[in-house]
């Protein structure tokens, strides 16, 4: 029958052992001796000691993991995203993904009141074809105009006008009075029901900065034929330029699209700086016209510029990407299906 292997030791026990007695070979039996002292050696009781620490040191540390960590760790929710492998830090200029990004995954410019702020329009009509002026207020929740604005992507107010149809899209830069009213030049090229946003970062009397997209219709009277949303394309010619992208948007998640541009030699332009960046992009979803809040990278990628675009649901959005070169600014436009 084989040897029982001796009983562990409780925690914080201290096992005996039995000493030979001097002179005599360890290996033979003993013929008298006298059971050890159970009282342990110095050495044994230290080392006992320093074991039992350790084990209390772990056990309180990991009491106050839990009370300081609310328990550990939870199972994640809200928008799903592909930056979970992304290699840049959360809060790195405008490469940031925690709160911008459930931003970007709500649809903006459905209304004129969001956020506590209003877009008070002064000019909300125009004759088509003839050069008029935009004029609005931004107003905050005592019905005061807003006078300070956080500069973002290089100006304090983007103003993106489009028709319902999504065509016609221009993208302006107005600028503001003393008295918080903003100004800029408009014309509408053709009738019709037009959307305009005003995308813009409000800073409050106590420093508090709140980033929103507001929406109100313009109107340009006359005869209005709707024209239909183009088919989806990944490519897109303007001027002598071809642009094309590469990404599959889907609802909910965030993911890189790539829009690379080619000469007619076939060649890269040398692209410049528009809003502090390679490019903007602007997203409308067909249908209630909602606004996408788009984050480009802050340089290019293999060439490409790369935005992270987040679809809030399915549907068809029309995509206007702006890039400049050779000092002008241009526009390549793209339908996009999401599923």
């Amino acid at each position: 029958m084989a040897d029982q292997a001796p009983e562990a030791p409780a925690l914080g026990s201290v096992r005996t052992a039995e000493r030979p007695v001097a002179g005599q070979d360890s290996g033979a039996t003993p013929a008298r001796q006298a059971p050890a002292s159970a009282v342990p050696d110095r050495a044994t009781l230290r080392l006992a000691l320093v074991v039992g620490g350790l084990v209390l040191a772990v056990l309180l540390g990991f009491g106050l993991g839990r009370i300081n960590g609310g328990g550990g760790p939870t199972a994640a929710g809200g928008t799903d995203s592909a930056l979970a492998d992304h290699p840049h830090a959360p809060g790195a200029g405008a490469h940031s993904h925690d709160a911008d990004q459930d931003a970007a995954a709500e649809a903006g410019g459905l209304a004129v009141s969001r956020d506590g702020y209003t877009l008070a329009p002064l000019t909300a009509e125009f004759t088509v074809g003839q050069a008029g002026e935009l004029r609005f207020q931004i107003r905050d929740g005592q019905r005061r105009p807003v006078t300070r604005f956080a500069v973002v992507h290089d100006k304090p107010m983007h103003v993106i006008v489009v028709r319902r149809d999504l065509s016609g899209y221009q993208h302006l830069h107005p600028t503001m009075a003393v008295d918080g009213t903003w100004s800029v030049p408009l014309t509408l090229p053709s009738p019709g029901v037009w959307r305009a946003y005003a995308d813009f970062t409000a800073v409050a009397d106590d420093g508090r900065q709140t980033a929103t997209t507001l929406g109100v219709d313009l109107a340009a009277p006359g005869s209005y034929t709707p024209r239909d949303l183009p088919t989806p394309a990944t490519t897109a010619r303007v001027d002598d330029f071809t642009v094309t992208y590469q990404g599959v948007p889907q609802p909910g998640l965030t993911v890189p699209v790539d829009f690379r541009i080619t000469g007619a030699d076939g060649a890269g332009p040398t692209l410049e700086r528009y809003l502090g960046a390679y490019g903007h992009l602007v997203a409308l979803r067909e249908g209630d016209l909602g606004y996408l809040h788009v984050h480009p990278e802050a340089e290019l990628v293999d060439g490409a510029i790369r935005f992270w675009l987040t679809t809030p649901g399915t549907g068809r959005y029309r995509l206007y990407l702006d890039f400049a070169t050779g000092g002008e600014v241009r526009t390549a436009e793209f339908t996009v299906s999401v599923p």
